[in-house]
């Protein structure tokens, strides 16, 4: 198996360190080998928060080369988009398109990128919802990175039920019914486009 790359965008106090873990965590159930990045310290609620996943038979560096990735997660659209440069022609682009707007365009000082978002993510094959009311109509709105994850398991040569597993050893035990539904909604109502 090549190499996949994963790329995840967002803001802080959205759980991208938690989805980080519970990526490397299937993978390393599935028997692959795994490097992982995140950048925590901006994330004070609101901050800039990234993380990188990289998954093989062998594995040497946690850092995404420029052009291989494969696969971006943007928790947030504009943190998504803000990772383009990584990307290539056959990037899956998977993005909750609910808008957390960040301190500058809270201030009123720069208009949050709407327009330009929207061009980035019609350049490559995407799955986009408002993934946060799809988890609130599932009973959880903090479940939208599983719902997420459940979007992206297709594309991983990693079963359901180790990622069904895997939830259920990392959220607490009163969201697993709710993460099962999400991870399910994902993977059954947003299907591979190639």
């Amino acid at each position: 198996m090549e190499t996949i790359n994963i790329m995840l965008g967002g803001v802080g106090g959205q759980g991208l360190v938690l989805t980080t873990d519970v990526i490397c965590k299937a993978a390393l159930k599935a028997g692959y080998d795994v490097k992982s990045n995140d950048v925590i310290g901006l994330a004070q609620r609101g901050g800039m928060v990234w993380g990188s996943v990289r998954i093989g038979e062998k594995v040497h560096s946690p850092n995404i080369p420029a052009g291989k990735t494969d696969i971006i997660l943007g928790l947030e659209p504009l943190e998504g988009q803000r990772w383009e440069h990584i990307l290539n022609k056959n990037t899956k682009v998977i993005l909750n398109t609910k808008e957390v707007y960040p301190t500058p365009s809270l201030l009123e000082k720069v208009q949050y990128p709407s327009e330009k978002i929207k061009e980035f993510y019609q350049r490559y094959e995407h799955y986009l919802s408002d993934f946060s009311a799809d988890a609130k109509k599932l009973g959880n709105a903090k479940a939208a990175n599983t719902v997420l994850l459940g979007v992206m398991a297709q594309f991983l040569p990693i079963s359901t039920d180790i990622w069904k597993e895997t939830l259920r050893e990392n959220v607490p035990e009163k969201a697993i019914e709710v993460n099962m539904k999400a991870f399910d909604y994902g993977y059954e109502n947003f299907k591979p486009k190639s």
